[in-house]
């Protein structure tokens, strides 16, 4: 037998009858575990839901009712208002009404009359359950659609800078190209060029860049397989997720020179692969841009683990020698939409996405900055097991 729920848990019961012993009897006998709203009818019924439909659980509907039985009830709660768990009560309980209510009505369970005090209790706690899994679904597949949406309007501003390196450097080629004299030598293009070495540099530049938007999105395809149905569960080791943004970041002529990496204590995060690289990659272009016109810039990139209130707190840490942020926007980061980027298109959102997809893993992000001497951006996995990740 289910457990009795409170009111409020349950949401409420609408109750659908034309004769009002009956209704009286449904409010007296379930009112102290539900919250129970009677109607005379189908017009009614309709009436309340239209003002008040997303309060109800459950819909218990007679059948044999004047003007409109409760087969059209039914039906119209089917079109209109389907997160409703619907019961039908009757005395007639044909063979064809039984069948029309389950596959025109949906209802879960047909309730004979006159009805059973624990038998229908018992029906309207399976329902109030199945109302309260079927919202929490709906709920789920809502977050999930929407953090699909912003991930992916999020990929798509990271690939298109890389993208348009890429179209900017074959154009930097094509307009280079020289007509073949009448006398040149078959299967020889000529290109010119300002300074020697100026066309393969920005063909290097276009691969470099086509590689991190290739390894970016075969890094989402991989994310969708594993989220299929049954697909076990996936984690990823932090010392290789640092080690992959360094093999496939794109970096700009010798920015590369100025990032160095070590791991303390490597750990494994949860969640998705791809959403982490993303992060990572966010919070390096982001301190890569700040470097630029410091002197002897550097970014160093660490991995480990130090104890906490709650136990072992893994970390990952970057950290430059850049500008600094002032303290009234450092203030204001991971809350919003703020940049000191906005001339060169920066819109703010990057580092308030890595908040969100951190705090999916019970996670935070800090940040420490000093004016003229650089920033520290530190993701804290809070409650992860230490030691050493698994093989």
């Amino acid at each position: 037998m289910l457990p009795p729920v409170s009111a409020s848990e349950a949401g409420a019961i609408l109750f659908v009858d034309d004769e009002a012993t009956s209704r009286k009897w449904f409010a007296r006998t379930f009112g102290d575990e539900f919250s129970v709203v009677t109607a005379a009818g189908v017009g009614e019924a309709l009436e309340v839901l239209g003002e008040r439909g997303p309060e109800f659980a459950v819909l218990v509907t007679d059948y044999r009712m004047p003007e409109r039985d409760g087969m059209k009830l039914l039906r119209a709660v089917q079109r209109d208002f389907r997160h409703l768990v619907r019961l039908l009560a009757t005395a007639y309980a044909e063979k064809d009404v039984a069948i029309a209510a389950v596959n025109q009505g949906k209802v879960l369970r047909i309730l004979e009359k006159p009805l059973d005090e624990a038998v229908t209790r018992e029906a309207l706690r399976e329902a109030a359950a199945l109302h309260r899994a079927q919202a929490f679904e709906r709920a789920l597949n809502e977050g999930r659609v929407a953090a699909l949406r912003e991930t992916l309007g999020f990929l798509a501003h990271e690939l298109n800078t890389p993208l348009a390196t890429v179209r900017g450097c074959v154009h930097l080629v094509a307009t280079r190209y020289e007509p073949a004299a009448p006398d040149a030598r078959a299967g020889v293009a000529q290109f010119t060029e300002h300074h020697p070495g100026e066309l393969l540099a920005a063909l290097e530049r276009a691969e470099r860049r086509a590689l991190y938007c290739q390894s970016l999105v075969s890094t989402f395809v991989q994310s969708a397989r594993d989220a299929y149905p049954g697909a076990a569960a996936q984690t990823v080791s932090a010392a290789s997720l640092v080690a992959a943004l360094l093999d496939e970041f794109p970096f700009e002529e010798n920015e590369r020179s100025w990032v160095t990496s070590s791991v303390e204590e490597d750990f494994r995060l949860p969640g998705r692969r791809d959403l982490l690289y993303l992060v990572l990659c966010t919070l390096t272009k982001n301190a890569l841009i700040a470097l630029r016109g410091t002197t002897q810039p550097s970014l160093r990139v660490e991995v480990g683990q130090g104890a906490g209130a709650e136990g072992a707190r893994p970390w990952i840490r970057f950290t430059d020698n850049g500008p600094g942020i002032p303290s009234e926007v450092l203030a204001k980061l991971t809350r919003e939409p703020i940049t000191t980027r906005a001339q060169s298109g920066g819109n703010g959102m990057g580092l308030m996405f890595c908040q969100r997809v951190v705090q999916t893993m019970g996670g935070s992000i800090e940040i420490a900055s000093t004016v003229g001497q650089g920033t520290a951006v530190s993701l804290f996995f809070n409650g992860l097991r230490a030691g050493p990740p698994a093989g």
